[in-house]
């Protein structure tokens, strides 16, 4: 499970952590169990400029945490969200759109997807107050990350090829619900009854982004599950500041 864990966290990271592990099916599965472990990872690095900077001025912590979240992550999730703009919103059939998530190039659409995502991550982190702001971080990335693991273990992709059919089946199933399980006992312990309102809001979000992922291409793809994690992330994190302010 160590080399799961290590698998994840290279997945979903730029982390330099230079360990050769073996990138065979069945530890890519393992690793999903893990994925909700690695949001606290980011999250955990995300909150040290926040906390540095946020008593100096809201804008320049928000400008300097976004940068380095985007630099963990490597904008993987983005390109995804850009790609699945670009698809699913040029009102074409699926085929179509599945060649143009698949071009490397980025479209109106995408920019546009893109613009909105950073600007709404920047105001929600200008917005977030510091008492609480790490355990935020920590619900809201984990859980984007372990929701994501949700459509692996009950989706089908849409394409026969590519690094997410990887992940996705049957056999993903109790890696997803072991990473549901401990997870929550973390999201339990830091937020109460309050994980609970946050796991069921992502999971309808999840669901949701399934449905028009089957509508569009009759399945889903890598581009999709980034997508996936980065409205959860906007979602969840925008509801955290609103559940902070009242």
């Amino acid at each position: 499970m160590i080399k799961a864990f290590i698998l994840a966290i290279q997945f979903l990271t730029r982390l330099p952590l230079n360990i050769q592990v073996d990138f065979d099916e069945r530890t890519i599965k393992k690793s999903t169990a893990f994925f909700p472990f690695v949001g606290v990872i980011i999250a955990s690095i995300v909150y040290i400029p926040f906390r540095l900077l946020i008593s100096i001025n809201e804008e320049i912590a928000a400008l300097i945490t976004l940068f380095v979240w985007i630099s963990i992550t490597g904008g993987l999730h983005v390109d995804g969200l850009s790609d699945t703009a670009d698809g699913f919103l040029s009102g074409r059939k699926k085929e179509k759109i599945l060649e143009i998530m698949k071009d490397s190039r980025i479209g109106a659409f995408g920019v546009i997807a893109v613009v909105f995502d950073l600007l709404f991550k920047f105001i929600i982190i200008k917005n977030l107050r510091q008492e609480g702001a790490l355990i935020g971080l920590i619900v809201s990335i984990g859980l984007s990350r372990l929701l994501v693991t949700y459509l692996f273990a009950v989706g089908k992709s849409a394409r026969n090829e590519g690094l997410g059919i990887l992940f996705t089946g049957k056999e993903t199933i109790k890696y997803s619900i072991i990473g549901l399980l401990t997870f929550s006992l973390v999201g339990i312990y830091l937020v109460a009854l309050r994980y609970v309102l946050l796991l069921f809001i992502g999971w309808l979000i999840t669901y949701v982004l399934m449905k028009i992922s089957y509508k569009k291409i009759d399945g889903l793809t890598g581009d999709v599950y980034g997508a996936c994690i980065e409205i959860n992330e906007i979602l969840l994190l925008l509801l955290w500041v609103v559940i902070q302010w009242i």
